[in-house]
């Protein structure tokens, strides 16, 4: 969008309406009843495991056709519409704010480098897949070529955009400044995929493993700084309430402090993952990733580590990283064996089930389903579990399979569990 925001009035009014309705499900008790639910989770106080869809990745599935026409309105319907439909037709254990969030617009170059993307679209016309020019071919000789990451954030379009939406909907729903910026800065390994490509990576481990540090210590260096300068800037904001806090997980916690000033790395949660190196040996991953990683962890108050790689074999440098809280464990990882390493710890087991029965199956076989998460409810006996469904990318023209999978795991947990 550009900084000239329109709406006419009749996109207003119907905004309006999206706005009391998100409010009214915000004010329904089960909404802070999950919320109580969600702080004790995160605070390692107990509870029954919680439920998560993330559902932005099949949103086209189950929003409703728009009524707007300004890409402003546009804009705020889809923020409300995603609200709604979690509600009306999952109704998982997700809780409906009662403000609406803008974030501010915040923007990094990573090392000062122009990155060529080329995407390629799917039979539905999404631009999922896409494959980037790789600035490092020889490592030695391209290593000069990365300078310091340039960002910068654009403070007036931000808050012009945020008094636009309080013109518009305040009075019903307040308008909440937050940061998003961080969700996925925090991956030093998938930079260097970017810049060199996964096979580069792996042939420069054993080729030229002293250059490859260097360069994880630069990129680790250049993360920290981006962090650092945000601090300075006061761009941070608290993310220990309803907040997405990386890899479909939600930050509500008294752990950390809540505050509106001079908020630090320090007072936040951060997800950190390495699925680019999933193949490397735990070894090598202890070796060429770990210590960077774990000087990352530290920096920040609580920590998501992983998101689609297996962690299992990597566990006794991950169960290092400070300020551990939860640990991912998708559909390639040996739930049995977390199980018996997170038993009655206190690094909350995240379970992500395989997204294939809820997605690409037409045919939604609740049956295989229930077994499949039975197994992890059998597994993650005595631990600290939470359910996260997401990577579900197509609904297969069944849209009620995501409602129906709550259903069936809630109804689980309350016989297996």
């Amino acid at each position: 969008m550009s900084g000239n925001f329109k709406m006419d009035k009749n996109e207003r009014a119907y905004l309006r309406e999206l706005a009391k309705r998100q409010l009214e499900c915000a004010n329904l008790p089960i909404m802070a009843e999950r919320a109580k639910r969600w702080y004790a989770h995160n605070d390692l106080r107990g509870g029954k495991p919680l439920i998560v869809v993330e559902h932005n990745s099949f949103a086209e599935e189950i929003l409703p056709q728009s009524k707007c026409h300004n890409a402003e309105a546009k804009e705020i319907e889809r923020q409300l519409c995603m609200w709604l439909a979690n509600h009306e037709m999952i109704n998982d254990d997700k809780v409906i704010p009662p403000y609406y969030a803008v974030y501010w617009d915040i923007r990094c170059k990573d090392f000062d480098i122009d990155m060529r993307v080329t995407h390629a679209e799917d039979r539905a016309g999404r631009r999922l897949g896409y494959a980037v020019e790789h600035i490092i071919n020889n490592l030695e000789k391209d290593f000069p070529k990365l300078k310091p990451s340039r960002y910068g954030v654009d403070r007036g379009r931000t808050l012009k955009w945020k008094t636009f939406v309080e013109e518009a909907i305040g009075d019903i729903l307040p308008v909440v400044l937050k940061n998003n910026s961080l969700y996925w800065h925090v991956t030093p390994s998938e930079k260097v995929v970017r810049l060199m490509g996964l096979e580069g990576m792996m042939y420069a481990m054993a080729d030229y493993p002293e250059t490859m540090k260097a360069l994880f210590r630069f990129i680790t260096d250049d993360v920290l700084s981006y962090v650092r300068w945000q601090e300075r800037e006061g761009l941070l904001t608290c993310n220990n309430g309803n907040d997405f806090m990386g890899s479909g997980s939600y930050g509500f916690s008294a752990t950390l402090p809540s505050k509106t000033e001079h908020v630090t790395a320090k007072d936040l949660w951060i997800n950190i993952n390495s699925q680019e190196t999933a193949a490397v040996s735990p070894e090598m991953y202890g070796e060429f990733i770990a210590p960077y990683y774990s000087e990352l962890a530290a920096a920040f108050g609580l920590l998501y580590y992983g998101c689609c790689e297996p962690v299992d074999g990597i566990w006794q440098y991950v169960r290092e990283y400070p300020n551990l809280r939860k640990i991912s464990v998708s559909p390639w990882c040996d739930e049995e064996r977390m199980g018996d390493n997170l038993r009655g710890g206190a690094v909350i087991y995240s379970r992500k089930p395989s997204p294939n029965d809820i997605g690409i199956v037409r045919r939604f076989d609740e049956t295989a389903f229930a077994g499949h998460i039975a197994r992890t409810l059998r597994a993650a006996r005595d631990c600290r579990l939470e359910f996260i469904f997401r990577d579900v990318y197509t609904l297969s023209g069944d849209n009620s399979k995501p409602g129906r999978a709550v259903e069936i795991t809630r109804n689980l947990i309350d016989s297996v569990w």
